[in-house]
């Protein structure tokens, strides 16, 4: 537990040393899963407005999905609920054919 603490204060902490340089940044949060799943609830990444990201919201197979998702909400301000499982088209191709379903919610923060 106190593992899992330390890793969202350094995503958040990130995030504010990115704020702190002007910079616009995105926060994606794990807000449910459904069987395997690399990353539990509450796993965060944060994402600056150059695509640079801190933590993991799913040990690597959709990072790339949520950062395209999190330059999309960083234009518009608009928050998005993201899901990523083996039932989506989109499965094969961000790397979850392991069985697992994962739900984020993708804000800006300011």
């Amino acid at each position: 537990m106190a593992e899992a603490a330390a890793e969202v204060a350094s995503v958040l902490d990130q995030a504010a040393a990115w704020l702190a340089e002007g910079r616009q940044v995105a926060l994606a949060t794990v807000i449910a899963t459904w069987g395997s799943s690399p990353r539990p609830v509450g796993s965060q990444m944060a994402v600056d407005d150059r695509g640079a990201m801190a933590g993991s919201v799913s040990g690597g197979c959709i990072e790339g999905a949520v950062v395209h998702e999190a330059q999309q909400v960083l234009t518009t301000g608009e928050p998005r609920l993201l899901s990523f499982g083996v039932a989506d088209e989109t499965a094969w191709s961000v790397g979850l054919a392991c069985g697992g379903k994962v739900e984020l919610y993708l804000e800006a923060i300011r």
